[in-house]
């Protein structure tokens, strides 16, 4: 693999999706990872899966879609709860079926999370309501003796390349789907990217050295601001319409 399109967190949103989908099919990369949290969300869960299940991509699952299968229903938040509703049995299986992690070749490490937990925020430390970049001492204690040149991770929908000890790249393409957030875990904190933009990344070895391009999207996302207040999510309508938590 040269040249690779990193994409995660699509939460449902399939106009965000088409639009990155036609960008990286422009860009002729040899593979597609996809890092999970594919369809939780107020959006297009079914249209989103369905699309996804078409695609010969690299796909693992995130922290939403362990929960979506392995979860009591009765115990879903709200996030997880309307696509649980939409999916069939067929679609849950499917998600059931797909690994925590990839390693598609020696060198290269794909996760959601961190390498022990789909949970666990690598690149960011929550503080005070808000997450900061992480210290490299602890970015090597939650990579917790995993080593590996790249490593791929999603999660916190906010994008970076950051380079930890040992000369590990770390790449974090942000969301597709989602530009903003709330959480109450480990505290009460936002997540925001201050845009609307659908995100992803570029991987591409060149001269013998690996380059990361993170790239931002123009999308319909009113039309997916709509879709949230119409379910009943003013939440989402405003990380999507601004990249904010207001």
């Amino acid at each position: 693999m040269q040249k690779v399109a990193i994409v995660s967190d699509i939460h449902g949103n399939i106009p965000a999706l088409e639009q990155v989908a036609a960008d990286i099919q422009r860009r002729q990369v040899d593979c597609v990872f996809n890092l999970g949290d594919h369809v939780s969300g107020p959006l297009w869960p079914k249209e989103t899966i369905q699309y996804l299940m078409r695609q010969n991509w690299f796909h693992i699952r995130g922290n939403h879609d362990r929960q979506l299968v392995e979860q009591n229903p009765k115990l879903h938040g709200l996030t997880d709860r309307y696509a649980f509703q939409c999916l069939s049995a067929v679609e849950l299986d499917w998600l059931r079926a797909l690994p925590a992690s990839l390693e598609p070749q020696d060198g290269l490490l794909v996760f959601h999370g961190a390498p022990a937990s789909d949970k666990t925020y690598l690149l960011e430390t929550v503080e005070h309501g808000r997450a900061r970049l992480a210290t490299p001492t602890e970015i090597m204690e939650r990579l917790d003796g995993v080593r590996s040149p790249i490593l791929i991770c999603g999660h916190t929908h906010i994008p970076r390349v950051v380079e930890a000890p040992g000369e590990m790249l770390i790449i974090n393409p942000g969301s597709v789907g989602l530009p903003a957030y709330d959480d109450e875990m480990p505290e009460y904190h936002v997540m925001e990217t201050g845009s609307p933009h659908a995100r992803y990344a570029i991987l591409e070895h060149v001269e013998g050295r690996w380059a990361a391009e993170l790239i931002a999207i123009p999308y319909e996302f009113q039309k997916a601001a709509e879709q949230s207040r119409k379910n009943n999510r003013p939440d989402w309508e405003i990380a999507l319409l601004t990249g904010y938590m207001q």
